[in-house]
Parts: structure tokens; C-alpha cells; sequence
């Protein structure tokens, strides 16, 4: 059986499983920056992601236990889940700070827009600005994490070198 160089299929289920990876430590990473800041400014975790599932599949936990434990399967599959973007960003090539940029602009991005149509948040117009400033921070804590955690995965790919041998095109 001769492998092919060029195998569209394989580097997408490649980036998706980096993606995944990147997904998992940075919604890790997440968690961990806003329980700090939560201990610092005394906010309570967010209900977000039970007012979005309530609202878009009739969700409704029973206790307030089963609610907690909601939010956080919803936390981290979400989080986990939006990695796959970041390795579809990475299949085109584009890493760094310029994928970062474009990762958290799609996952706060939708967030903005999503969470206020599902009755989760605000309008962003109507929030107070440290709220969005820390809504700000915990998404880039996200969006960083998870682009130093694929980038790192995927070092030295096909992609890599691809880009490396048409900078040094460019530059000759």
C-alpha cells in the first residue's frame, strides 16, 4: 500500500483531533482563570449554558445540584467542541497570534451574539464594561491556550513546511 503525500482527509482528522486536544486544555485553562477571578471578585459561576439549553431543548434540571453539574458538561463540551475550529483555522495554514485573533474573534463572537438571543446575557450595549472586560479576558485565556496547544501539536506538519519553504521562496 503506497501512502499518499497529499491526503485531504487524513490532515483534516488530523486538525480536528489537534483541535480537540487544544479544545480540552484550553476550556481547562478557561475554568481555571475564571475561578480565580471569581474568588477575587466574588461572582457567582455563570447560568449561561442552562439558559441556553433550556431555551433551545427544553432542558429544565431538577435541583440545583443537577443544574451545576448542567452547566459544566455544557461548559466543557462547548469549549472542547470549539477546538475543532481552531484546527479548521489551522488547516489553512495561518498560526500564531493571526489564528489566535481569528479563533477568539469566532468564539466570542458568538457568544455575544448567541447568549443575549437565548435570554443568556445581556446585549453587550447594556453590560456594565468590567463585565465585558472579564468576559474578555476568560475568552482570551481560551483563544491563547488553545493556539499555543495546537500550534504545538502540530509543529513540524505538512502544513509547516509548506509555509516555511514559500517564505523562504519569498525571501530569495
Amino acid at each position: 500500500m503506497k501512502l499518499h503525500e497529499d491526503n485531504t482527509l487524513g490532515s483534516l482528522g488530523s486538525a480536528i483531533g489537534k483541535g480537540l486536544l487544544a479544545g480540552i486544555a484550553a476550556t481547562a485553562v478557561m475554568t481555571l482563570s475564571q475561578m480565580i477571578e471569581m474568588k477575587i471578585t466574588k461572582r457567582q459561576a455563570s447560568d449561561a449554558p442552562v439558559k441556553v439549553a433550556e431555551n433551545t431543548a427544553g432542558v429544565k434540571p431538577a435541583t440545583p445540584q443537577d443544574k451545576n453539574q448542567l452547566s459544566q458538561e455544557l461548559h466543557w463540551s462547548y469549549g472542547t467542541t470549539w477546538g475543532v475550529a481552531r484546527g479548521l483555522i489551522g488547516l489553512t495554514g495561518l498560526k500564531g497570534l493571526p489564528a489566535t485573533l481569528l479563533h477568539f474573534g469566532a468564539v466570542w463572537g458568538t457568544a455575544i451574539i448567541m447568549l443575549p438571543k437565548h435570554n443568556a446575557a445581556k446585549p453587550i450595549n447594556q453590560q456594565e464594561p468590567k463585565d465585558i472586560a472579564i468576559d474578555v479576558l476568560h475568552h482570551s485565556v481560551y483563544a491563547i491556550t488553545a493556539g499555543l496547544v495546537y500550534d504545538a501539536l502540530d509543529a513540524g506538519s505538512k502544513n509547516e513546511r509548506k509555509l516555511n519553504k514559500i517564505a523562504g521562496m519569498l525571501k530569495a
